[in-house]
């Protein structure tokens, strides 16, 4: 379909949802699309930026590299959307359980593709955060040391997006390995701003095939928006540089300290109280971090 076509198809779309709740109408795919869309930009920019305050130019990207970007690229829009698609489910936290295998998947997937070896004592340390997550979930699909209801779609899209997951974060670090450079920093910053733009593009381009609107509504929920590219982008680029100087798995099982931070913000912003699991499995995933830490 021409160019003027699609213009003229969201133009329509934008006007007939501008007295909508806007946000609330993305669909899976949109959501998906609205966090990369306002990220391209800034670490665009931010790339650049940090180019010119260096001095420095970038050498030409190898085969390599767009082959690693553009699978971690897919990889991730396709495990997003799987993690929005798990919102909606009644299992949600039956899947949100397999999601939290993807630690173990990325060791897996790490040492196949990469060849990343974990050490014993790293791999128990793993376990143990992984036992720790559960514990704070407090899954009620774990009964009696096995999941009830393991067969459905909220378990096999949990299970799907921590596969998916694990993918992009191994390929993440090939890309980010690939960028000649030795600064860390710049390495991650390039790679988040080639990630981001092929996925805005690529996404988009499926939108715009299969779910039109979806892109004018994007565009109306830019005032909230814009706010999650801003907090992805940061996001991105501590994961990227993380991957850049150490395996995959050792950063997302480290990376877990999240849980720990929305329980401190819980109870210091909400003023909600701990409980005794809660403690529990805070000490299992503060033991867990550590250990990698220490003996990662």
């Amino acid at each position: 379909m021409p160019f003027r076509s699609w213009r003229r198809r969201f133009r329509r779309c934008a006007s007939c949802c501008r007295n909508r709740s806007a946000w609330g109408a993305l669909s899976a795919g949109g959501a998906t699309f609205a966090r990369f869309a306002y990220s391209a930009p800034l670490a665009r920019a931010l790339g650049l930026g940090y180019l010119a305050w260096q001095g420095q130019a970038l050498a030409p990207f190898t085969v390599r590299f767009w082959a690693f970007a553009l699978t971690g690229g897919l990889a991730q829009i396709l495990a997003t959307w799987c993690v929005v698609l798990l919102f909606a489910r009644r299992n949600f936290a039956v899947g949100i359980t397999f999601k939290k295998t993807e630690v173990i998947q990325t060791a897996l997937v790490g040492f196949l593709v990469l060849g990343d070896r974990i050490s014993l004592p790293a791999l128990a340390a793993i376990l143990l955060g992984l036992w720790g997550v559960l514990v704070l979930s407090d899954t009620p699909g774990l009964s009696g040391g096995r999941l009830r209801r393991l067969w459905n779609r909220a378990a096999g899209l949990g299970l799907a997006s921590g596969a998916l997951f694990a993918v992009s974060a191994v390929a993440y670090r090939g890309a980010t390995l690939e960028v000649a450079s030795e600064d860390a920093f710049l390495r991650a910053v390039v790679s988040v701003s080639a990630v981001t733009l092929v996925q805005t593009l690529g996404l988009g381009l499926w939108l715009m095939r299969t779910e039109p609107g979806q892109l004018a509504r994007v565009w109306l929920a830019r005032g909230r928006a814009v706010w999650m590219g801003v907090a992805s982008l940061g996001g991105s680029i501590g994961w990227f540089t993380a991957f850049t100087l150490e395996n995959a798995a050792y950063v997302f099982a480290v990376g877990q300290i999240e849980v720990i931070f929305s329980l401190v913000v819980s109870v210091l912003v909400f003023h909600e109280r701990t409980s005794a699991r809660e403690l529990t499995g805070i000490a299992l995933l503060t033991a867990s971090i550590l250990g990698l830490v220490l003996l990662g």
